[in-house]
């Protein structure tokens, strides 16, 4: 069963066309990466779900309901939540009061306490730090801190642009071994990645996204092998 659907898309900025008639299809409770170059658009496409930028055209279906009209506050308070690229931290509060900050929509405030429990199972490392300004941590804690944050919303979609950028390899390992705990939780996930490797690794589907347009999809593993894939995202 789809959760979220987008069918032929377009999208950009001022008069700047971005998104070319992008369709994809997130199933309930999957893990789906969306991968392309620098300039491809796919922050763009995770702006334009979130309603962050306007759709010029196309659907967006969220439950099977169109929500393209919808503001992004109505989109979150519905489920969906966006870990944007820059993680966008209140640096000058501790890691717990960026966490309950995340629990901010009404449907997530019951569940203030199952949340806390599992990111602090996910991320021991924010529970140790759990009173520490949250500028004061290295790139990688505040990583955590950001994508815990947005499991705090109770999130039915939680969209995580770059979840690797700049970071040490190490640390790129630590979190791809939290997304796994993250499918067991049943939450959808759409992952914009640059790691292709790991993100095919990970997750079940995979759209691959090239100027604009989706030029190829399929389960992970396949794309994973599809020889154009290996050569200009995977150096084989």
């Amino acid at each position: 069963m789809a959760i979220l659907e987008l069918h032929d898309v377009t999208s950009g900025y001022g008069e700047v066309q971005i998104l070319w008639g992008v369709s994809i299809s997130l199933q309930k409770g999957s893990m789906t990466s969306l991968v392309g170059a620098n300039g491809a658009g796919k922050t763009t496409l995770l702006r334009t779900i979130m309603g962050l930028n306007k759709a010029w055209s196309g659907q967006i279906l969220f439950e099977g309901k169109d929500i393209h009209r919808l503001a992004p506050h109505t989109r979150a308070a519905r489920g969906l939540v966006l870990v944007p690229e820059g993680r966008q931290l209140f640096t000058h509060m501790t890691v717990e009061e960026n966490l309950l900050m995340g629990a901010s929509p009404k449907r997530a405030r019951a569940d203030i306490n199952r949340n806390l429990e599992l990111v602090y199972d996910m991320f021991p490392r924010l529970k140790d730090r759990r009173n520490q300004k949250a500028g004061t941590m290295s790139g990688g804690e505040q990583q955590m801190l950001a994508v815990a944050r947005g499991i705090m919303a109770s999130p039915k979609v939680l969209m995580i642009d770059e979840l690797s950028l700049g970071l040490a390899p190490f640390l790129v390992l630590q979190l791809f071994e939290s997304l796994k705990k993250l499918r067991e939780t049943g939450i959808t996930v759409l992952l914009v990645e640059q790691n292709v490797q790991m993100a095919l690794a990970v997750t079940d589907y995979a759209y691959v996204l090239a100027e604009g347009k989706i030029e190829i999809e399929g389960p992970s593993k396949v794309v994973a092998s599809n020889p154009e894939v290996k050569k200009a995202y995977l150096g084989l």
